[in-house]
């Protein structure tokens, strides 16, 4: 029986996860799988294990009040030690690229266990945008024998870096397996967002309004970008009176802070708890237009048929610009407010595109290469 262990701390990482984790387990016959999860982020995570339905074998329960990098990479790095010296695994696969993601590959390297790598091969060569996110993945891309990578683009960035390319595995990205299965289980059980306020769920349902999500978190933006953010939506806020603002608070202080501040008291913008995972998607799929700063929002949104405006100088979802499906506007107030006000307008009804990050088979194509590499 060939061991496979996925590790996983944070709720991005779980989301993209889930569905490898539900694979590998329906090919029990073959593969022993376990899950470790860190819990570099402890509620989030759980809200997407327990919709998903998984319950990890190994919990390094890692979180603590002001935590620093220092303390999630030296805390992963000795709890998995323990989990790789007990378990003992042929393969450990990992993803993307949190501290979790680097610090795991790293304890695998040193007990000399070899790493796949799941959503390879991103790159915007800066390593201080996003931070630390660069830096961890192309560490955790040095330490992997098996590059498992969304796009083309992907692949030839490890190309161009001196990676074999035997090692590396077009496979779209789970994130929209994720999605998928999300989107279904929704509409078999007749589900509705059940944690959204009842005011937020009526806005949606009301065909007169036309509703923007906003979800806006990253370290890049933090002060002065902020700042542009919440004038950028105060502004389209006071603009169009059926307009609806739904933003998702980021608990971070220097996030939450500047936008109570700013907007809190604008009755067409709903400033709301943040959401579990699936009603994150219950929400996005009945949202008009997307404006965020999530690598993962980049990846889902185009499948549900949403124009996405990203708040980032840069991205490394570059495939996603060039196939139109989203804009970089950074956090440049005009910018923001002339491209919202462009997708407000009637005339300029969204056009979907096709989505470059997959077709829901992603998990297939991985598990499939296990299959074959252990066959060998």
């Amino acid at each position: 029986m060939n061991k496979i262990l996925l590790v996983f701390g944070t709720r991005p990482e779980a989301i993209k996860m889930a569905p490898l984790v539900k694979k590998f387990k329906e090919e029990s016959d073959l593969f022993d799988c376990k899950v470790c999860v860190t819990a570099q982020h402890r509620e989030m995570l759980d809200q997407v294990l327990q919709w998903f339905e998984i319950t990890p074998d190994y919990d390094l329960n890692i979180m603590r009040p002001g935590q620093d990098l220092y303390d999630i990479t030296s805390n992963v790095m000795l709890g998995m030690r323990d989990v790789l010296k007990a378990y003992q695994p042929d393969a450990v696969l990992v993803h993307g690229d949190t501290t979790t993601s680097f610090a795991t590959a790293l304890a695998a390297f040193y007990q000399q266990i070899p790493v796949g790598h799941i959503e390879a091969g991103l790159r915007t060569y800066n390593l201080s945008a996003p931070f630390p996110e660069e830096l961890n993945r192309q560490l955790t891309g040095r330490l992997a024998q098996w590059h498992f990578v969304p796009t083309s683009l992907n692949k030839n960035n490890l190309l161009s870096e001196g990676v074999d390319e035997k090692t590396i595995h077009l496979t779209g990205n789970t994130v929209i397996d994720a999605l998928y299965w999300t989107t279904d289980k929704i509409k078999r059980q007749a589900l509705s967002a059940g944690n959204v306020d009842a005011n937020v769920i009526s806005v949606l349902k009301d065909p007169s309004i036309q509703t923007i999500l906003v979800t806006a978190h990253r370290r890049e933006s933090f002060g002065h970008g902020f700042v542009n953010i919440c004038e950028a939506l105060s502004k389209l806020a006071r603009m169009h009176e059926h307009v609806a603002i739904i933003y998702p608070v980021h608990p971070n202080p220097k996030v939450k802070e500047p936008v109570e501040r700013y907007l809190k008291n604008i009755p067409n913008i709903h400033l709301i708890e943040p959401l579990n995972y699936q009603d994150f998607v219950y929400v996005m799929e009945a949202a008009d237009i997307v404006l965020t700063d999530s690598g993962g929002v980049q990846e889902e949104a185009p499948s549900l048929g949403k124009p996405v405006l990203v708040m980032r100088d840069v991205t490394e979802r570059v495939e996603a610009l060039e196939g139109g499906t989203v804009e970089l506007v950074g956090t440049d107030v005009t910018k923001i407010v002339d491209r919202i006000n462009h997708y407000l307008t009637p005339e300029n009804n969204f056009i979907s595109k096709v989505n470059p990050y997959g077709d829901g088979k992603a998990v297939e194509r991985i598990v499939s290469t296990f299959k074959a590499h252990f066959n060998n």
